[in-house]
Parts: C-alpha cells; sequence; structure tokens
C-alpha cells in the first residue's frame, strides 16, 4: 500500500437517541445558527419540529435557509452565505440528505471569504478556515456527513464540480436510522447504489498489498447487497435502515481508501451528464459505471474478477478470467436494475444531442481517472454505449 496520513475530525452520533447529543454539541458554539435544509420533507416526517425544539431548548437565535436542490445549486449556496455575513453566524447546521451538507460545507467555507462562492467550487479559492458545521442527516448515500467533500452545480454554466477542503469537515452528525424511514423507495434506491458507487471507485485502483482496505470494501457491499432487497420489501424497518445508513457514511469516509488511490472516473462523467441533464446524480451512475467497468477490465482483470467471486458469486471454474470479470458486472447491473435503478440514458429521454457539450465538461482538465487514463474517445465510447 502507499504511504499515508490519515485525518477524519467528525464526531459521529449514531442511533436512536442520538439528536439528545445535539445540545451539548451546540453549547460549544456561539449564539446564531443557520438551519439548512432542502424541500420541506422535514417538516413532514418531524425532524425539523425536532431540530428546532433542540435549538430552542438551547435559546439560539435561529435563521433558516430552506429549498436546496438535488443537485445543489451554487446560487443557493450564495444565499445561505449572504445570510452568514449580514447576521453574523456562528453555526451552520444541515438538516438533510448529502445535497443539504454539500450546499452548507459550501456556505460554511464562503461565509470565510469575500471570493464569489463558485470560484470556491473552482479552486481558485484555497479554503483554509469555514463556520462550524452540523449535519443532522436524513439520507443515506452520500457520505457527506463524515467528509469534507463538495459537490456543486453552476446551472447558468451547466458545469458540476467537486471540491473541498480540510476545514469543511463536520465538526458533529448527527445519525437517527428513525429519520430514514420516511425516504420513499426512488430515494432509498438512489442512495444504495450511490455508496455502492463510492465503494467501487475506491476499489479500482493500481496500489498492490491493499488486503485489509479490499476486505473491507468487499465486506460493505456485500451487506449492502443483502440488506437492499429486504429493506425495499420493508421501506419502515428500523434495524435494515441502521445498516443502510452506517453503510454510507462508511462508504465514503475514508476508511476504505487508507494506503491507495481509487479512480473517480464514473463520477467525474457522471457530473457532466448531470450538470446538463440535471438528472439524479446515482440514476446517472447506475447508468454509466457498469460501462466504465466494461471498457475497464483489460486494464486488470484478476481486480474485477476477484470482486465478481467475492462480492457477486461469480463460479470461476471452466472460465477465463475476463469471462469471470465481465459476469460479474453484469450481476452488478442485473442488481441495480432489480432495485428499480435505470440502465440507460434513454430512461431519462437524454440521447447522443448534447454528447459535444458532456464530453468537453468532463475532459476540461485533461485525461482523468486514476485507475485508467480516460481520453475523449473512451469517454465517448462509455456514453455512447449508455444510451
Amino acid at each position: 500500500m502507499d504511504s499515508f496520513t490519515f485525518y477524519n475530525p467528525v464526531k459521529l452520533h449514531f442511533g436512536k437517541d442520538a439528536l439528545e447529543k445535539l445540545s451539548k454539541e451546540l453549547a460549544q458554539y456561539g449564539q446564531k445558527v443557520l438551519v439548512v435544509y432542502g424541500g420541506g420533507s422535514i417538516k413532514k416526517n418531524g425532524v425539523y419540529h425536532a431540530v428546532m425544539e433542540k435549538l430552542q431548548e438551547a435559546n439560539k437565535t435561529i435563521f433558516e435557509l430552506s429549498g436546496v436542490e438535488p443537485n445543489p445549486r451554487v446560487e443557493t449556496a450564495r444565499l445561505g452565505i449572504d445570510i452568514c455575513k449580514k447576521e453574523g453566524i456562528d453555526l451552520v447546521l444541515a438538516v438533510g440528505g448529502g445535497s443539504v451538507i454539500d450546499c452548507s460545507k459550501l456556505i460554511a467555507a464562503g461565509a470565510k471569504y469575500d471570493a464569489d462562492a463558485w470560484n470556491i467550487v473552482q479552486r481558485k479559492v484555497f479554503v483554509q478556515d469555514a463556520l462550524p458545521l452540523g449535519t443532522v442527516l436524513t439520507l443515506a448515500a452520500t457520505g457527506s456527513e463524515m467528509n469534507s467533500g463538495s459537490v456543486i452545480t453552476n446551472a447558468a454554466t451547466e458545469e458540476k464540480l467537486s471540491w473541498g477542503s480540510p476545514a469543511t469537515f463536520p465538526k458533529f452528525s448527527i445519525l437517527n436510522p428513525a429519520y430514514t424511514v420516511t425516504v420513499p423507495k426512488n430515494h432509498t434506491v438512489y442512495g444504495i447504489v450511490d455508496m455502492m458507487s463510492h465503494i467501487f471507485e475506491q476499489y479500482f485502483h493500481n496500489t498492490t498489498n491493499t488486503p485489509v482496505t479490499d476486505e473491507m470494501c468487499e465486506g460493505v457491499l456485500r451487506t449492502i447487497i443483502a440488506t437492499a432487497p429486504k429493506l425495499l420489501e420493508d421501506l419502515e424497518n428500523i434495524q435494515l435502515r441502521e445498516t443502510i445508513l452506517l453503510a454510507g457514511t462508511i462508504g465514503l469516509n475514508g476508511f476504505l481508501s487508507i494506503g491507495s488511490r481509487g479512480d473517480w472516473a464514473s463520477h467525474n462523467i457522471e457530473h457532466a451528464v448531470s450538470a446538463v441533464y440535471d438528472i439524479p446524480h446515482a440514476g446517472g451512475l447506475a447508468i454509466l459505471q457498469p460501462h466504465w467497468m466494461r471498457l475497464n477490465v483489460p486494464v486488470n482483470p484478476e481486480r474485477f474478477a476477484g470482486i465478481a467471486t467475492r462480492v457477486f458469486g461469480v463460479e470461476a471454474s471452466g472460465k477465463t478470467v475476463e469471462e469471470v470479470a465481465y459476469e460479474g458486472i453484469d450481476r452488478l447491473a442485473a442488481f441495480w436494475t432489480s432495485l428499480g435503478a435505470p440502465n440507460r440514458l434513454a430512461d431519462y429521454n437524454i440521447d447522443d444531442a448534447k454528447f459535444p457539450q458532456i464530453i468537453e465538461h468532463a475532459m476540461q482538465n485533461g485525461p482523468f481517472g486514476n485507475f485508467n487514463k480516460l481520453q475523449e474517445e473512451d469517454v465517448q465510447t462509455i456514453l455512447q454505449n449508455s444510451l
């Protein structure tokens, strides 16, 4: 494995009584709190009331920013930044899923700088400071509650970029599985696809001697695969929600990539697609990532075959390594489809009309991907095969 320095300062409160820890956390910060949330589902499921009650008990001065989009917009983050600067906000509290948390990270960082928020996302500004950020998670998916990364869309320019800074790690995150039981089936499926995709991105690397993280990745994937179909048949099952919730957090909190550098090309292509078409992030990944895999089997067929046998139960006897690898990819694609995820760009009424724009977006920093550097023609092939 590669030499590494690991850092993750997030305090994670997990379980049915997790929100009880909010009062103690609030005591460490100032008077003014900006609560950031999405379209209003937290008001329907009681999470909003529960959080507000804790804030009121702590005698905090509360400000709110609602309406964060599923693909969070820089325009929305700018509104939050303006509130922080005008009101002297002491703590940003994200209540929602990964999109709300990603937007809140940009708000927390932007509040400390005079530069426009999009300059931060474009990494023209190096973020060394940010307002304290806390999260109350309501959706198992992105892992943003325990990492420093963020993905933001600029609707005006049709760009979607990832960024992050050690300053944007949440100070604390509160995860109560009960807060996820009202998540509808389609968003539950998207969350499951997203966390699995994150694990695949970290699994496919060129570093040698990584048995510990390989086993960790494979074990979490097996657990998700065993749990997901049961959860979709019993959406209010707390124990199943609990398992998936923790899997999403473990999937992207840095533990699975210790000592190696994952690929992330599939995410880059999906960001380019959803920047133009504004489709659900995980829906795009469900379509694109199996085709990235098929294209890259020749790079290291043994690695694909290993995950095929150990995660998807492919029988290897009498088959070539390549045959095992491709069968594993077919089983992954079939599994995601069986959950209800899309498998063609046509499912979102996407054709090849804007492929040149998508490819240009994906290639804006040159060839990309750490497992295998993709060229323009590779992106074209993946998109064409995804139609």
